[in-house]
């Protein structure tokens, strides 16, 4: 009974051994097919908010209201639709506007401007006058030149004279208000964080401790301010100040580019760095109005037809394949614990 148990063992983990690899065989074959049959560059994804909405609340009102109650909103529902459609069919000056809802999520090298120019890309092509971007936005900040191009991407809207509203949940400080600043409107949360309008830097150096272990560093640059602060040469006074100076001159362009977009701000006052939360912010007139996004789409789908737009970026070959190892290696772990119990 041994031999047979321990040869049933054997056999299961060669079952177990060559489906995995059928699974990485099929799995390659699919990920190469879909990279033929894809966009080379990624996929815009398109969701209708009033009708996710809609059936948020129908599935409580079909819990709570009983069958009269149940079937008179059943009957305005269908009234609702058919005015809709027949809206749909009339010229295009009466038809209701449109608010289009774009998401940043914003890292240090503010990432996701990928993602956000090729939305903007897309709307630009087909919005109309009366339509509106919603842009729900939380991020503190990062590279100067990152959050720059990000901004940057936002005023193209302006410059369309399309409407764009900035929602705040919970963060939109530095780099993140440099881009919430375009906006017609700024909304935040009551405890948002808001604000932060400086420029920060650090960097280590290590000279005195490779110094101290005789290891000497050489650097050689042509062009007096090439290089003023190292993380292993020795630091002056001179490429101190140089580096001071460089901080001051971004500061000043970040409050210029804050003033010209915002000019009822007081920058005397919030360009020191500082945050705040939505209400302080608020007073400061860093923001327009206090409401989470989700009060304002609620406010806005009795008027206007919402669509949420994602650009799912397509994912490099190696990316793919190491993101589908990865579930499948998680599965097979899940896999073994199982056996392990099974046999104990």
């Amino acid at each position: 009974m041994q031999y047979f148990a321990q040869y049933g063992l054997f056999l299961a983990k060669c079952i177990t051994f060559s489906v995995l690899i059928l699974l990485t065989i099929g799995g390659l074959v699919t990920i190469l097919r879909s990279t033929k049959q894809k966009s080379p560059a990624g996929q815009l994804q398109i969701r209708d908010v009033n009708e996710r909405l809609r059936e948020l609340a129908d599935s409580l009102n079909a819990e709570l209201l009983d069958a009269a109650e149940l079937k008179r909103h059943q009957a305005d529902r269908k009234k609702s639709q058919k005015q809709a459609r027949k809206r749909a069919k009339q010229p295009a000056a009466t038809v209701r506007p449109r608010l289009f809802v774009l998401d940043f999520c914003g890292d240090l090298q503010a990432s996701a401007v990928a993602s956000l120019r090729e939305e903007i890309s897309a709307l630009l092509q087909i919005a109309r006058d009366s339509d509106e971007v919603l842009l729900r936005l939380e991020s503190a900040g990062g590279l100067v030149h990152s959050y720059g191009l990000a901004a940057s991407q936002l005023v193209r809207l302006r410059q369309r004279r399309l409407k764009l509203t900035v929602a705040v949940d919970k963060v939109a400080a530095s780099g993140g208000y440099m881009m919430a600043c375009v906006a017609d409107r700024v909304l935040a949360a009551p405890f948002a964080i808001v604000g932060s309008i400086g420029v920060v830097a650090q960097i280590p150096n290590f000279n005195r401790l490779l110094r101290k272990h005789d290891v000497d560093i050489e650097l050689h640059t042509a062009g007096e301010h090439k290089r003023t602060l190292t993380m292993l040469g020795e630091n002056t006074e001179a490429g101190r100040a140089k580096f001071r100076e460089e901080m001051e001159q971004t500061h000043a362009l970040f409050k210029a580019f804050v003033a010209e977009n915002r000019p009822v701000l007081d920058l005397t006052r919030v360009a020191t760095g500082e945050h705040w939360f939505g209400t302080q912010a608020l007073a400061l007139k860093l923001v327009d109005g206090i409401s989470t996004s989700d009060d304002y789409l609620l406010s806005r789908i009795r008027d206007a037809d919402v669509y949420e737009l994602r650009f799912r970026r397509r994912k490099a070959l190696s990316e793919r394949i190491g993101d589908s190892l990865g579930h499948w290696a998680t599965g097979l772990r899940r896999a073994g614990r199982n056996a392990l119990i099974n046999e104990f």
